[in-house]
């Protein structure tokens, strides 16, 4: 995994997000939301592979926080 503070829409994103462990589905999660931070300021509008990401992310962590 990369050690950069973001995740560029051109930066490697696993295929699998269930494969990913707690702590590195937090970095990327962090890494992504910055990057969508970012967009937003600097380009009025995020990347659409940006949001994708920021989805996927969302997505898995509702998986993992399914309680009764």
């Amino acid at each position: 995994m990369t050690e950069k503070l973001h995740l560029t829409p051109e930066d490697d994103f696993p295929d699998d997000l269930a494969e990913v462990g707690d702590k590195e589905l937090q970095v990327l999660d962090s890494q992504v939301q910055r990057q969508l931070d970012y967009e937003y300021v600097a380009e009025g509008e995020p990347n659409p592979e940006t949001e994708f990401r920021h989805y996927d992310l969302d997505e898995e962590f509702s998986e993992r926080d399914k309680r009764d």
